[in-house]
């Protein structure tokens, strides 16, 4: 399953260099994983969450649209956080501020475009 989803997302951002970062997971790690040309992984610490980016992201996504409310549905968390993912994919400067660390920067090629 983690080679179809990273071919999806290979797919989906052909257009652009993808750095993930995983944890120690099996699937991350299999040898029967295929790994496509334009995404790298870069192995998280499972002690360091305060280094992957995308805990920034969720914290963002919590404080702007899961603060203090109730939801009277999986549904309407749903909605809540697809709004939320909308939004911020509307501001890729918000994005890079949020998760560019100098760590990462050392797997972007520089014929790649940033986001």
């Amino acid at each position: 399953m983690m080679s179809l989803f990273l071919t999806q997302v290979s797919e989906d951002f052909n257009d652009y260099f993808v750095i993930m970062l995983i944890d120690g997971a099996g699937w991350h790690l299999s040898n029967e994983l295929r790994i496509p040309e334009n995404i790298r992984f870069i192995q998280q610490s499972s002690h360091s969450p305060e280094l992957n980016p995308t805990e920034h992201i969720w914290e963002e996504l919590r404080e702007k649209h899961f603060h203090n409310k109730a939801f009277d549905s999986l549904d309407d968390v749903k909605n809540a956080l697809v709004t939320g993912l909308n939004q911020l994919s509307d501001q890729p400067s918000r994005i890079r501020s949020m998760t560019s660390f100098p760590y990462i920067a050392k797997y972007h090629p520089l014929d790649c475009k940033l986001v």
